[in-house]
């Protein structure tokens, strides 16, 4: 098509208002839905044809074409300046915090040059902070480090040296170390740049070492926070983003609340792995009539649900127990791999209930593998307003139509944010027949109210907020710990193995929930590393400081 005729097209705006009511208006909305489903199929060739080109090149051994981000904000999905809340542009005068004084100086006049009527006014204080890195060896030497030799034993009996010096290098240091590698994010090779810099000998070898071997203390204090975490409040956050493990491509999971963040890197992202993460790691399963009526909604087809029946029962079976149920129903392994999978699934999800887990609503996006585990599924607004701004209307009415809808949409969301603050049985009412309103309004822009009726689809999770009023409108603190994960990602490509894995995972949960908890991450490694344990426990904090926000039993 002709440029200059697209240009036309895209700028041409009707005035539907002047137009006689005889059928003439929706001729005109027809047509102007044709060429914006032209538009979108003539972008989506030209993109076919360049990656057919490039692909082309490429066997010719040549390169393909670079590809160059546009100036333009097309492609910004983001709805941060939208959810949030315009604030006044006057800015406040900050206040300067309390500082520490580790040293005072006084600062004279010179007498001499002063003018012969200046006079004394007062003090002024003015607080400069500095830093000071340097290296302290500690010679532990025969004169106070004592030898004996036993000869019935034929051994030697050495003065063992503090608990905090393990490994040829203090509390310190190591602490150091682990600060820099998980809460700064720098590379090991960056860490060890430094600490030559600073005149500490000591090896890559030994720095790996120290991030991976020196913080198997730290492991159960991970599962302590995921336990009280767990128990703090009646919802969870969950997301997920990518992670790499020895060249494989893995999953990183994260599980979160106002009170902490944890991290789970597993090998898939199913309903069984998730389960697994919120059973702690005891993941059991139930086929009883509730299964039955789950593996409904997991689609598994009526002739296999009757094929349960016989084996219905109350009693909590182990992974071993249901792989022989399943042997039984499908003795071929390589087939009904679905069908299997579904059943663990159904089952895992009816034991996961049964037990009584802490937390009934589960906040997330609308992926599918967090559907059905939980009583009740919350999902983000953030995500649900993505899919409109994703939207690139080729025709200017069609523009101002996504416009009015995007600002409705956030208008909407702001009341959702005043019920929170006051909730109400007849406000709730009243949110729920503008939510009626707002998704189920026809604009005649046909890709916009296909995706209006989509929102309205999803009426009772989006709206679970009118019936919990404490539980999150958006998921962003889950995705904002996912962000810590793919930031990771961007300085150290990949673990190499298992426990280099398992120390990553449980440093970041470390070091996220002590910072939501304002605990100071140096101040509480180093307390764990030196073996004082002077500081409560991260769980301890959660534990003391949240309280069950459920309002009514799930």
């Amino acid at each position: 098509m002709n440029t200059d005729i697209l240009k036309t097209l895209q700028q041409l705006h009707i005035d539907f208002d002047s137009l006689p009511d005889n059928g003439v208006q929706d001729k005109i909305m027809l047509l102007i839905n044709i060429v914006e489903q032209l538009a979108q199929e003539n972008q989506e060739l030209k993109e076919t044809v360049r990656l057919l080109k490039d692909e082309n090149n490429r066997l010719k051994g040549e390169q393909g074409c670079p590809i160059i981000r546009p100036k333009t904000q097309t492609g910004d999905i983001s709805s941060e300046s939208d959810r949030k809340k315009k604030k006044s542009t006057k800015r406040s005068k900050r206040k300067k915090r309390n500082l520490v004084v580790h040293e005072e100086k006084s600062c004279p006049v010179d007498k001499e040059k002063l003018p012969a009527d200046a006079v004394p006014k007062g003090h002024d204080t003015v607080v400069v902070q500095d830093i000071i890195i340097e290296v302290k060896n500690t010679a532990f030497n025969p004169f106070n480090r004592e030898v004996y030799y036993s000869a019935s034993e034929n051994r030697r009996i050495i003065g063992a040296l503090p608990i905090e010096y393990q490994g040829g290098f203090g509390p310190g240091i190591r602490t150091l170390i682990l600060c820099l590698y998980n809460d700064s994010n720098m590379s090991q090779p960056k860490i060890h740049s430094l600490l030559q810099t600073v005149g500490v000998e000591i090896s890559p070898a030994t720095i790996s070492r120290i991030i991976t071997d020196d913080v198997t203390c730290f492991h159960e204090e991970k599962s302590e926070i995921v336990s009280a975490g767990l128990q703090a409040t009646n919802y969870q956050n969950v997301d997920d983003t990518g992670a790499r493990v020895n060249g494989a491509n893995f999953y990183n999971h994260v599980l979160c609340s106002p009170y902490y963040t944890a991290y789970f890197t597993r090998a898939k992202k199913n309903r069984l792995t998730l389960l697994e993460i919120f059973s702690e790691g005891e993941l059991t399963f139930q086929l009883n009539s509730q299964t039955i009526d789950l593996l409904s909604d997991f689609n598994l087809s009526e002739k296999q649900r009757q094929r349960l029946i016989p084996f219905l029962s109350e009693r909590i079976m182990e992974r071993s127990e249901m792989d022989a149920l399943l042997s039984r129903l499908f003795p071929d392994p390589s087939k009904q791999k679905t069908n299997r999978q579904r059943i663990l699934e159904a089952c895992a999800v009816t034991a996961f209930r049964h037990q009584g887990r802490p937390f009934p609503i589960l906040i997330c996006d609308d992926a599918p593998q967090f559907k059905g585990i939980t009583e009740h599924l919350g999902l983000c607004w953030v995500h649900e307003g993505r899919h409109y701004k994703k939207l690139q209307p080729f025709m200017e009415n069609n523009r101002e139509k996504l416009a009015k809808v995007l600002s409705d949409f956030w208008e909407y969301y702001h009341c959702l944010r005043s019920y929170k603050e006051a909730p109400s049985k007849a406000e709730a009412e009243r949110l729920s027949e503008q939510f009626d309103t707002l998704f189920l309004q026809t604009t005649g822009y046909d890709q916009l109210d296909d995706r209006l009726r989509k929102t309205w689809a999803k009426k009772d999770n989006l709206l679970l907020v009118l019936q919990y009023p404490h539980i999150p409108l958006h998921n962003n603190s889950a995705e904002l710990g996912a962000r810590v994960q793919a930031r990771k990602r961007d300085v150290s490509f990949q673990t190499k193995n298992e426990k280099g894995t398992q120390a990553k995972d449980t440093m970041m949960s470390v070091v996220e929930t002590a910072k939501k908890l304002s605990v100071n991450v140096f101040e509480y490694i180093h307390d764990r590393i030196s073996k004082k344990y002077k500081m409560p426990s991260l769980a301890s904090i959660i534990s003391s400081q949240s309280q069950h926000t459920a309002s009514d039993p799930a």
